[in-house]
């Protein structure tokens, strides 16, 4: 009788399942929005300090940095109002119609970056354009994540959602990659002083075209099927905001792993390079290739990581993560104080499997803690609410401690507190693997139960 029931309940998922076109657009259209985010801050990171020269000129290199990485941490402040905003929206309106407008934000606010005066032709007001175009970057990337891994979840297959749901990350990674690579060969091919009088221009213009291309994938899609069937239903979220309310517990989970997720993430992601240089006195082009690299191995294991989360879990996978983090951070960077580019690679490589491990798996899971007529607002104020305490801050406090205490482990002992952290939300959270996400609304109204977890 159960095993019928299990069958049919596949087979009428399986019936309602988009076709591999839809879903290869689905997936495609969801990773070009965190594509055309992180390209934006690859560009930004790898470029901190000639932006620093630009728009915050007559200070030291230190100070340059700390401002450059303190207008990001400004930017990560506006984040959860983004994702109160955007959001509840995406809850009541729809996923699709809020990201079509989220990439517009994005891309014209990294786009504008590159059309404004430096400090040294209009003065005052040239840093102040640039935090004002940050903070409209921050409140439209405050909906991007939380929507577009929920649009992307929310299309997957149950049982391919780990690796289905992985490519959002390798849009991540994509464009950094792009950021960083187009930065590192700018700056190599026409120097340094021409990359301050005009060079450092050029990727933030070329955020407009890449845009564009995202607007267009998403405009091409429909809404996901599981939001469909609410709508259908009469379910969708009348007061968003309030219907969130019971879900703390979630939301909890949530914020507690993001907190290691994106405290990893902007470390080794957006800071590292600037650590490299200014801390471990290595070359600027030979630490952003050094980086790239990194990033070129997490890219060719990422979904293998999804997929591998698929079949045995998503918890295993974030504990071994977290406990990684915990255990070889300190020895990874002191691989990298060493001195020795062999030892710095290995060191950051060894990070950089760890952060693939949450990175693999974290799409999958956050989006299945809250249920469908309040997951895009839950998520993405969860996510953001951690992200802006905690994973923006991440390289504007470590450089101010390195400055303050003299100790370059202390992006070690950051990530160790992160994982101490983490430990607790991983232990607690349901393993969600293979659960359907159909299935679930608001309390008091009687649905179908979700998939029980196969092995």
């Amino acid at each position: 009788m159960g095993s019928r029931m299990e069958n049919s309940t596949q087979t009428s998922e399986a019936a309602e399942q988009p076709s591999p076109a839809v879903l290869h657009r689905a997936i495609s259209a969801s990773a070009m929005g965190n594509c055309m985010e992180w390209y934006d801050y690859g560009v930004y990171g790898y470029l901190a300090g000639i932006i620093g020269e630009v728009f915050f000129p007559g200070h030291s290199a230190t100070a340059r940095t700390l401002s450059t990485f303190g207008v990001l941490a400004v930017s990560f402040a506006i984040r959860p109002f983004g994702g109160m905003f955007f959001g509840p929206l995406g809850d009541k309106i729809g996923r699709q119609r809020v990201l079509a407008i989220t990439i517009i934000l994005m891309s014209l606010s990294t786009f504008v970056i590159g059309i404004f005066p430096s400090y040294g032709a209009i003065g005052f007001w040239s840093p102040v354009l640039l935090v004002i175009a940050r903070m409209v970057q921050g409140f439209s990337t405050g909906g991007e994540y939380g929507g577009a891994a929920t649009f992307m979840a929310e299309y997957s297959p149950d049982r391919k959602r780990g690796f289905l749901s992985s490519w959002l990350e390798f849009g991540t990674l994509s464009g950094y990659v792009m950021g960083a690579g187009l930065a590192t060969i700018l700056t190599a091919g026409i120097g340094h002083d021409s990359m301050v009088s005009w060079g450092w221009r050029i990727p933030f213009l070329i955020a407009l075209p890449l845009g564009a291309v995202g607007l267009y994938l998403r405009l091409k899609l429909e809404d996901t099927p599981v939001f469909h069937e609410l709508q259908d239903r009469g379910q969708t979220a009348k007061s968003p905001v309030r219907d969130l309310l019971p879900y703390w517990r979630p939301a909890l989970m949530c914020i507690g792993m993001v907190l290691l997720l994106n405290v990893a993430d902007y470390t080794l992601l957006t800071y590292m390079p600037s650590y490299m240089q200014e801390t471990l006195h290595i070359g600027e082009n030979t630490s952003n290739v050094i980086a790239i690299v990194v990033m070129l191995f997490m890219m060719t294991v990422i979904t293998s990581v999804g997929a591998f989360s698929d079949r045995h879990g998503r918890k295993p996978v974030l504990m071994f993560a977290c406990i990684g983090f915990i255990v070889l951070a300190y020895p990874s960077f002191v691989l990298m104080a060493q001195g020795s580019i062999p030892l710095t690679i290995v060191g950051l490589a060894i990070l950089g499997f760890l952060l693939v491990l949450l990175l693999g798996t974290m799409p999958s899971t956050l989006p299945s803690l809250f249920p469908t007529h309040v997951r895009y607002g839950g998520f993405a104020i969860s996510y953001n609410l951690s992200t802006s305490a905690f994973g923006g801050t991440a390289p504007y406090i470590i450089t101010a401690l390195i400055g303050a205490l003299h100790d370059k482990y202390i992006p070690a002992y950051y990530l160790i507190g992160a994982g101490v952290v983490a430990i607790l939300p991983i232990l607690l959270s349901p393993e969600t693997a293979r659960a359907s996400l159909r299935g679930r609304a608001r309390p008091g109204v009687q649905t179908a139960k979700p998939a029980t977890v196969g092995r």
